[in-house]
C-alpha cells in the first residue's frame, strides 16, 4: 500500500474544490446569470465583478494552501511544482492585472448593450481555461 502524507491528501482536495469552483463560476455562472429574468447587462456585470473578485479571494487562500502542502508534503517531485507555478502566475494576472483593469472599464461606463467582449475579456476567459487544464493536471499528479 502507498504511503499517503496529511499534507498530500489536504493538497489533492485544495485542488479539486478548486478546480470546482473554478468550473462552477467561471463557465456555469457567468454565462447563465446574463438569461436570468430581469437582469440586465450592468446588473450582471456588477453581480459578476462581486463574484469574481470574491473568487479570486478564495482562490488566492487555495493558492497558499496549496503552496504550504507542496512545500511540506514528502511525495512532492518537479512535476508537481511545475503545475502550481504556472498555475500562481495564471492567477496572478488575471485577478491582480486583467480583472482590476476591465473592473475599471466597467466603473467608466465602457459597457455595451452586450456582454463587455474586449479582448481583456478574451483574455480572462483563456486563463480560466488554461487554470482548468492546470488543476486536472496539479490533481492527476498529486494522486498517489
Amino acid at each position: 500500500m502507498h504511503s499517503f502524507s496529511t499534507a498530500a491528501a489536504i493538497q489533492v482536495a485544495v485542488v479539486f474544490v478548486w478546480l470546482g469552483m473554478v468550473l462552477a463560476i467561471s463557465f456555469l455562472e457567468a454565462p447563465i446569470k446574463f438569461r436570468a429574468p430581469g437582469i440586465t447587462i450592468p446588473l450582471g456585470v456588477g453581480i459578476g465583478r462581486l463574484v469574481f473578485r470574491a473568487l479570486n479571494a478564495v482562490e488566492a487562500a487555495l493558492a497558499v494552501a496549496l503552496v504550504v502542502c507542496v512545500s511540506v508534503a514528502p511525495e512532492t517531485t518537479a512535476a508537481t511544482w511545475v503545475p502550481v507555478a504556472i498555475l500562481i502566475a495564471d492567477l496572478a494576472v488575471g485577478a491582480g492585472v486583467l480583472r482590476p483593469v476591465m473592473d475599471r472599464r466597467v466603473v467608466a461606463g465602457d459597457v455595451t448593450d452586450g456582454v463587455p467582449r474586449h479582448n481583456l475579456h478574451f483574455g480572462y476567459i483563456g486563463l480560466e481555461v488554461a487554470k482548468v487544464v492546470l488543476l486536472i493536471w496539479l490533481g492527476i499528479v498529486s494522486l498517489p
